[in-house]
């Protein structure tokens, strides 16, 4: 247990790709005093808690979503699947804390219930749960952007007396779906990765969808050791094309739909379909994400897949989207559309049909009553901005954090808060996130806060924070770009639209290599 009253030169909260990497660049590159805490019981972040059936990185994944700053690292880490699954990359985060001795300085089972700043002493003392206080000059918030489970408040839902469980807060035990009726409620990016998982053990599943989605064939295969060769000879040249192409390495077709006939954009999409991964989405034309007319046309080609694969023409009716192609998250399928096939899986379209009640052994709907034995919760997270407002930290003169974002997420850079003096976010409202590849994100991040601690230090200055008009200027560009963009137009968790009340505000930055370079600009 760590001991009362220590004083860091940084602490950090979180122990995901982000947390991890700051603690081994802050404490080893910079030969800090630090301290990490977690209130998970081992290292990882989301990838801890998300371990339902399915479960996969939402992206084309390895080796890109990974570390890219240690070689070593890079040749020493096989990856076997082209889709990196929920267990592998457990394993790789846990692998990264032992090569890089991190677990020493990770206090888990702990979470901060109070972090505040105090001015006087330009320190950020903090209280946890196990009555251990402490302070730092910096606090880091490596508390991910997918964290806080969002928990829907459908009438009754507490009368439901069977096993219950969120995708997001999955048992470390096994789950048996053997011999039961399973209703899921949610079809994002978990719900599509669990569904055909639970539908091959279930009697039978009840699907309750509140949106139809837009999902891509992942063509998840293994990798060849052949492959993972040529990624680690060119690894350098990768990693700097990562850098400059929005997070991943692939050069990208800027080819204009202007300049083809619609057979030929057909026959384009067809091709990059069967290659699989978000190739439809990077690969097809310049403009897919912002103009109309071409997005409607992919959009239609998605949809027009759909009713191929799934066999009953009312189910595809209800599995057609209706919003602006790629403007909720892409997701990457292992045979959802095809799981409607089954004898055993049913579909439940909310907005024609809409829940109205449990009893302790069903889902009444407004057609009908859906008995089952076990409910799924798939219904996703306050992302990006509920992970920091769960911690609450307090600014100058008590200022909490929920009081500064009760109408807007302000802050400067997605990565400081005005009124919050040395506190940096890792992946805050405003960076790019979920729009460039994470661990890499993360550490071109961690890189610029170092700098701001080491120059803060070289100057022998207390403190440095965001002033107000940074922040209003910072708000101005993230939403001069996002609106260049179809994304605005549809009720997304990127808007914040996913949770009752949030202010809608869009979450991201969408060009995340210029990011950087504003990162360097700044500096």
């Amino acid at each position: 247990m760590t001991e009362k009253n220590v004083e860091y030169d940084a602490i950090i909260i979180g122990s995901g790709f982000g947390g991890l990497y700051a603690l081994h660049h802050l404490r080893d590159n910079m030969g800090l005093n630090v301290r990490a805490f977690d209130g998970a019981g081992g290292v990882g972040g989301t990838w801890w808690y998300n371990r339902y059936p399915g479960a996969r990185v939402d992206a084309p994944s390895s080796p890109f979503y990974a570390y890219t700053f240690s070689k070593e690292l890079v040749d020493e880490w096989d990856w076997t699947e082209t889709q990196t699954s929920q267990a592998s990359v457990l394993a790789y985060l846990e692998h990264f804390a032992k090569r890089f001795d991190l677990l020493k300085d990770i206090q888990f089972e702990t979470w901060i219930t109070d972090a505040r700043y105090d001015e006087a002493a330009q320190r950020g003392p903090i209280q946890t749960d196990h009555d251990v206080t402490a302070s730092a000059q910096f606090l880091i918030c490596a508390v991910g952007a997918l964290f806080v489970a969002n928990m829907p408040d459908y009438p009754g839902i507490n009368d439901f007396a069977g096993e219950c469980y969120h995708t997001g807060r999955w048992p470390h035990e096994k789950v048996s779906f053997a011999g039961k009726r399973v209703g899921v409620i949610g079809t994002g990016s978990s719900g599509i990765q669990a569904i055909p998982e639970i539908a091959k053990e279930a009697e039978h599943v009840t699907v309750f969808q509140r949106t139809p989605q837009y999902s891509l064939p992942a063509r998840n295969r293994p990798h060849s050791q052949e492959e993972l060769a040529r990624f680690r000879a060119d690894w350098d040249e990768l990693r700097t094309s990562m850098r400059k192409r929005g997070g991943w390495p692939f050069e990208t077709n800027r080819r204009r739909a202007s300049e083809y006939t619609r057979e030929q954009r057909l026959a384009i999409y067809e091709e990059l379909w069967e290659q699989g991964g978000i190739h439809l989405s990077i690969n097809s034309f310049v403009g897919v994400i912002s103009d109309k007319e071409l997005n409607e046309e992919v959009g239609a080609f998605v949809r027009g897949k759909i009713r191929e694969i799934v066999k009953d023409p009312q189910t595809a009716d209800k599995l057609m989207p209706d919003y602006h192609f790629g403007t909720k998250r892409l997701i990457l399928d292992n045979g959802y559309f095809e799981t409607y096939n089954r004898p055993n899986v049913a579909l439940v379209d909310l907005r024609e049909d809409p829940i109205e009640a449990f009893t302790p052994s069903s889902v009444r709907t407004k057609n009908g009553e859906h008995p089952i034995d076990m409910l799924v919760l798939a219904t996703g997270f306050d992302a990006v901005s509920g992970s920091m407002l769960k911690l609450n930290p307090k600014g100058r003169d008590g200022l909490r954090l929920e009081q500064k974002w009760g109408e807007r997420f302000d802050n400067y850079l997605g990565a400081t808060i005005a009124g919050f003096p040395n506190l940096f976010m890792i992946h805050g409202p405003g960076a790019p996130g979920v729009f460039f590849t994470m661990p890499l994100g993360g550490e071109l991040t961690t890189a610029w806060i170092g700098n701001c601690i080491r120059h803060l230090r070289e100057q022998n200055l207390g403190a440095m924070e965001a002033t107000a008009d940074a922040e209003a200027n910072w708000d101005r560009e993230i939403n001069a770009i996002a609106e260049q963009t179809l994304y605005p137009l549809t009720n997304s968790w990127y808007m914040g639209a996913n949770i009752p009340g949030k202010p809608r505000q869009f979450l991201g930055h969408l060009r995340g290599s210029q990011y950087f370079d504003r990162l360097l600009e700044v500096a």
